[in-house]
């Protein structure tokens, strides 16, 4: 009788796991079209308006550059000790 509720237990961990994996593959086949789509969007996007999205890109730039810059100066830099010319 033991034996039985043994077998029971490893089919129901079986069949959870094998849910389990078909929801994995799943949820990754959605993700996958997802991600698909969106590139194929954003290189229709990008052949329609060529000007458009090298000015976005080039704002992505600056806002990096500048996000840079500001942390460096941010980071605490000493200044520079001034040359002093004596002769």
């Amino acid at each position: 009788m033991a034996n039985t509720n043994s077998n029971q237990s490893g089919q129901s961990a079986g069949d959870t796991a094998g849910a389990a994996s078909d929801s994995s593959k799943s949820f990754l086949d959605t993700a996958q079209e997802a991600i698909s789509g969106a590139v194929d969007a954003t290189v229709g996007a990008v052949k329609e308006h060529p000007v458009a999205a090298a000015a976005i890109a080039a704002g992505a730039a600056a806002a990096v550059g500048g996000a840079v810059y500001a942390a460096t100066q941010l980071g605490g830099e000493k200044e520079a000790p001034s040359k002093s010319t004596k002769k």
